[in-house]
């Protein structure tokens, strides 16, 4: 609450203060608003409790914050708190007697003073720096100035020597006091400048670019590219003249690329001779010939334009016939899940046989069950036909010849209409508002009992019939 101000009015006693009970309750608001009594955040004792040299919290697990005015800092002693800088008025140095963890990064911007030893994570624990030009100190815990490091290596490099080998005879160069000379041989003369060294090749040499002649050379494993040669050259057996490659002594002409490579001719190619594939022939053109006999398989790619393909006993003529020599089957049996696809119209005029499973669409014809892959499966003939089911030589579809949940129907035409199960109920139903309707003969009178207007009084018989679901029994009379 807020301070609450007492009265003591304008002269002593002169009547215009509090009371006396009122200025003490008062005194007391302001003490309890001061102090506290339930440890309230906004008073004296919940905030600070100072006792034998000690600042305390009155609330548990309470923080101290000491906030000074503007740019004030925090003095402890001669250590002086700003922000997050700690420094000292009387002193240079500020002291921290136990060891420190820095669990962030540490930034030095003067300079770092170590009495003792320098650890790092990994690796030996440095203890000094020594400056030795001759690296003298054999240590595994100083480190060498920059200085030193140099000299030293200045010092080892001039007292190095080039050690050289030849294909005969080793030779020796002082680096600090002799020179490396290159010399030109047979067909070579070298050129030094600056730091670099030339080799220059004379007429006696034969170079890749210059024309020269070759005699009497012997190449083994050459690589030739853009050769070119005139009259016979001969490779082993094999003789190449003018535009014919020809083999020596009867020997066979082998084309036989390396891996998957294939051989492929892309002019106009005669085979004038006899031609034997044992493997696979692939053709993705036109191929022309006159009678070609195979051993192995044969993959034509491309299209039959005349004359007629003979595999064995099939044939196969341009116009898109396929048949036998004999009596035998044509088989179409694809690999695996592979399947027979017919895209076009397919016309079938003689008996087709089916030996397995047959889906059209969604009619799935197995054995003797015609089912659906998805749906119903709707009978239509041609409008004014009926739906013949064939039955035994009573001319009746019997229950077991023929089983089916029967569906909608504009026109059902039977002489019979029964139940399948003995003692069973017909059951005629009609949707929603609908009404039975009987469209049979009619007459104008009940039988020679009774006339047109008067009811005979003992009808012949009572027909039993359900009517929404109760038993009813109707009267029955007698044709006239």
């Amino acid at each position: 609450m807020a301070r609450q101000h007492i009265n003591i009015g304008s002269n002593a006693n002169d009547g215009q203060g509090d009371p006396l009970r009122t200025a003490f309750d008062k005194i007391n608001d302001n003490f309890i608003d001061l102090y506290g009594s339930d440890n309230d955040l906004n008073t004296l004792d919940a905030n600070l409790d100072v006792n034998n040299f000690a600042i305390t919290t009155g609330r548990t697990n309470g923080d101290i914050t000491v906030t000074p005015n503007g740019t004030g800092s925090i003095k402890l002693g001669a250590v002086k708190f700003k922000g997050t800088t700690i420094s000292s008025d009387d002193s240079t140095i500020i002291n921290v007697n136990e060891g420190l963890v820095v669990d962030g990064t540490a930034s030095v911007s003067g300079a770092l003073s170590s009495a003792t030893s320098l650890a790092l994570a990994t690796g030996a624990t440095v203890t000094g720096i020594l400056d030795e030009d001759n690296m003298a100190t054999n240590s595994a815990t100083q480190l060498a100035t920059q200085q030193s490091i140099k000299a030293y290596v200045d010092s080892q490099v001039t007292a190095q020597d080039l050690d050289l080998a030849g294909d005969s005879g080793t030779g020796a160069v002082d680096l600090d006091s002799q020179s490396l000379t290159i010399a030109g041989g047979t067909g070579l003369t070298s050129v030094a400048g600056s730091q670099t060294v030339t080799l220059n090749i004379d007429a006696t040499v034969a170079t890749l670019t210059g024309s020269q002649t070759l005699t009497n050379k012997v190449l083994t494993s050459p690589t030739i590219n853009a050769a070119t040669m005139t009259g016979n050259v001969t490779v082993d057996n094999l003789i190449f003249n003018d535009t014919d490659i020809s083999t020596a002594s009867n020997g066979s002409l082998t084309l036989n690329p390396g891996g998957t490579g294939t051989i492929e001719l892309h002019a106009a190619t005669n085979v004038t001779g006899n031609t034997a594939v044992t493997g696979n022939l692939g053709v993705t053109g036109t191929l022309n010939t006159a009678d070609v006999a195979t051993t192995g398989n044969t993959t034509i790619s491309g299209s039959l334009t005349t004359g007629t393909f003979n595999v064995g006993d099939l044939n196969i003529n341009a116009d898109g016939k396929i048949s036998t020599d004999t009596n035998g089957n044509i088989d179409l049996d694809p690999s695996g899940t592979g399947a027979i696809n017919l895209t076009g119209p397919t016309n079938i005029t003689g008996t087709g046989t089916v030996d397995g499973q047959f889906n059209v669409d969604n009619i799935r014809i197995d054995g003797n069950t015609i089912s659906s892959t998805t749906g119903s499966i709707t009978l239509s003939p041609l409008a004014g036909q009926n739906l013949v089911l064939g039955a035994t030589g009573n001319g009746v579809v019997t229950a077991s010849e023929f089983q089916a949940t029967l569906g909608e129907f504009v026109t059902l035409r039977t002489d019979t209409l029964s139940t399948d199960t003995s003692n069973g109920d017909l059951s005629i139903s009609t949707q929603g508002t609908g009404v039975i309707d009987l469209n049979t003969a009619t007459q104008a009178t009940v039988g020679s009992a009774g006339g047109a207007s008067a009811l005979p009084g003992q009808p012949t018989g009572y027909i039993k019939i359900k009517i929404a679901g109760t038993m009813r029994v109707v009267p029955f009379y007698d044709e006239s």
